[in-house]
């Protein structure tokens, strides 16, 4: 398709620069926003509503944060092609709603280089989630928005404005490049890092 209406929303971030302005424009566009952990209470903080993951899938963050939204209730969700039937049918079937935008921004990995942490501290800083939800949320572009910075987000902003809340095709498709270059940027990062590590 190639406007597509914002209507529920993902967002996890790291970085939450922006994250009350661009909130605040999914609400006043009705979107539903469901979300996890300290993004979670920044939105509830600025007074915005908002759910949680674990009330989406039925199933408690465990593992201090590792197993969050690794669920087929999101997932589903993220990956359904809505110009395919079955897909659409499959998600009725199984009482599972779509997403329209994935808004996550990743462990902050080169920080936790640079603060020379090591060995099992370095590895809690290697996200596994995050790019989860991004690479599918870019593989879906034609069915979805990706935001992987904050930096994309006045231009999604503006994108909700003009099109009278939705978003064009070619945008999601930039924002889809865009995301596959970052994810491959920090996998090769963290690669690096394992490889002159002693873990």
């Amino acid at each position: 398709m190639d406007l597509l209406p914002i209507k529920r929303a993902m967002l996890s971030v790291t970085d939450k620069t922006g994250l009350t302005e661009l909130c605040t424009a999914l609400v006043q566009n009705q979107t539903e926003l469901v979300s996890t952990g300290g993004t979670m209470r920044h939105i509830q903080d600025a007074g915005l509503p908002v759910t949680a993951v674990s009330e989406v899938t039925g199933f408690p963050e465990i593992l201090g944060g590792r197993v969050k939204t690794l669920h087929p209730l999101i997932h589903a969700g993220i990956l359904a092609d809505k110009d395919n039937q079955e897909h659409l049918e499959t998600l009725r079937r199984m009482d599972i709603l779509a997403f329209d935008l994935v808004c996550v921004n990743l462990y902050d990995f080169a920080q936790a280089l640079n603060d020379q942490k090591q060995d099992r501290e370095l590895v809690e800083e290697i996200d596994i989630g995050g790019p989860t939800l991004l690479r599918a949320g870019a593989k879906n572009f034609h069915s979805l928005t990706v935001l992987p910075t904050p930096e994309s987000y006045a231009q999604f902003e503006a994108e909700l404005e003009k099109n009278r809340g939705a978003v064009s095709l070619e945008f999601r498709r930039r924002m889809a490049a865009r995301t596959f270059a970052l994810t491959a940027g920090y996998d090769t990062m963290i690669a690096r890092a394992l490889g002159q590590t002693d873990l």
